[in-house]
């Protein structure tokens, strides 16, 4: 049976209040990569640093993290910011069915 390991959807905050959305398996490692203003730095973040890890949130499947990443990149920045400061923030997808 295959080890299943879990995968995240984040949000990063640039110095000029910016939202990244991402997808990864690793948060901690992913953010010390934007963070370090790289080659594996997000072409969007590069020179927007310092950052701060706005929200993570855990998710089942990959496909299911690039399907939200993708629905969350379409979206105001005052969406973004809700989620980022919602308790549970998966709660938006389920009751919006992710649109």
């Amino acid at each position: 049976m295959k080890n299943l390991v879990p995968w995240f959807v984040y949000l990063i905050r640039a110095k000029d209040n910016s939202l990244y959305c991402g997808v990864t398996k690793d948060v901690k490692r992913r953010f010390e990569e934007h963070q370090s203003n790289t080659q594996k730095t997000a072409k969007y973040l590069r020179g927007k640093q310092p950052l701060t890890l706005a929200c993570s949130f855990q998710v089942k499947t990959k496909q299911e993290a690039f399907s939200i990443e993708w629905k969350i990149k379409k979206w105001p920045k005052t969406k973004k910011e809700a989620l980022c400061h919602n308790e549970n923030p998966l709660q938006i997808f389920s009751i919006n069915k992710c649109e």
